[in-house]
């Protein structure tokens, strides 16, 4: 017990420190219970309640004509257009910028800060990350609700050192991103989470946009300036989410990694898996629920989806169940077109995080 004391005294000071020096409170919270709970309680397997009993039956796509006019109408939810607009781009591009958090990365030529502005003066910034030696590919690397994508750092490094461009991303209002203060219908608003987003809804406008678009417009300015032979993604938690509907929409991405990035509905029995704004709005997931994006985002020549849990994930998504709906998934890919759809469960990981786990298993089937 006094080696452990020790271990969680000096986690507890290198965890603060980092939480201190990147300015991300919740990352320190976060991990300062993981921590806790590695090494002083036995974590218990929680596996959600789960009631469905035709789990087939929820996927309303058997051809790809339904799949393209399910994408039509998410594309039309988001954009209120039948297409993704191609002709958006970021509003400004800082070409080879100094920040000091990444410095230190091996392989990296140069960053460009990419700067999307939105309705309501939201807005997103994306760094570029440019390596010396190039394999021509590039990731889109999204963060989740604990912070910018500098928590994302040892993923970005990784796949640099491999090669690979990044393009990263936080999430609405989380990282770089502002918290602009909005008038709605009832008052002026500082928005600082995204439930706040259910105030701006309107017939003619999403706040959906405010996930999607920020990629969007980033694709189309490296399209338009580079030639990179593939597009890839990767998200944790929140990002792992935007990712999966992201490609679903947007066949210019080819493999798509989603850690810890959320499950069907009816496997959100669990309190802490409910999810936040942008993943539970009635009326956007009655046109596609979440098995139908994951057979969309598996579909095409050369396209693969792949979702990795963490069973023991203090956060979310724990659990061991998830095969319940793999094969399910694997079956209608192969009954509609070429794809792929794979599920890894990391059982070592105590902490929300892609773990070293993830990141051979990302590596493999990027190379496969």
């Amino acid at each position: 017990m006094a080696v452990r004391k020790i271990i969680l005294i000096t986690s507890f000071i290198l965890v603060l420190f980092l939480g201190v020096y990147i300015g991300e409170s919740e990352y320190f919270e976060r991990n300062f219970q993981s921590v806790f709970i590695n090494f002083f309680v036995e974590k218990e397997l929680e596996n959600p309640p789960i009631y469905e009993k035709d789990i087939s039956g929820l996927i309303g796509i058997s051809n790809k004509n339904e799949v393209n006019q399910k994408r039509i109408e998410v594309i039309n939810y988001i954009w209120k257009s039948d297409n993704i607009p191609r002709d958006n781009l970021p509003n400004s591009i800082e070409i080879d910028i100094i920040d000091e958090s990444f410095n230190n990365l091996s392989n990296l030529e140069q960053i460009d800060k990419l700067t999307i502005n939105m309705r309501h003066d939201v807005n997103s910034i994306a760094y570029h990350f440019i390596p010396i030696e190039s394999n021509n590919k590039i990731i889109i690397y999204v963060q989740g609700h604990d912070g910018g994508f500098i928590l994302g750092k040892k993923t970005i490094e990784t796949f640099l050192d491999k090669g690979y461009s990044i393009i990263a991303f936080s999430m609405p209002l989380i990282g770089m991103n502002n918290q602009p203060v909005i008038e709605t219908d009832v008052g002026e608003i500082i928005f600082l989470s995204h439930k706040y987003f259910e105030l701006l809804e309107e017939n003619n406008f999403s706040p959906l946009i405010y996930f999607f678009e920020p990629i969007n417009a980033s694709l189309n300015y490296l399209e338009k300036e580079y030639d990179y032979e593939e597009i890839n993604a990767i998200g944790i938690s929140g990002g792992g989410w935007l990712v999966t509907l992201y490609s679903s929409m947007d066949e210019r991405v080819s493999k798509t990694f989603s850690v810890a990035g959320g499950v069907p509905f009816f496997m959100r029995g669990l309190e802490k898996n409910f999810g936040d704004y942008e993943q539970i709005i009635n009326e956007f997931y009655d046109k596609v629920n979440y098995l139908e994006f994951y057979v969309m985002s598996s579909l095409g020549q050369e396209r693969k989806y792949i979702q990795i849990f963490n069973k023991f994930d203090p956060c979310c998504f724990s659990g061991d169940e998830f095969h319940i709906y793999e094969n399910i998934i694997k079956n209608k890919v192969d009954e509609i077109d070429e794809g792929y759809f794979q599920i890894y469960l990391d059982e070592k990981t105590r902490i929300h995080e892609i773990s070293d786990f993830s990141l051979e298993k990302i590596t493999v089937e990027l190379q496969d």
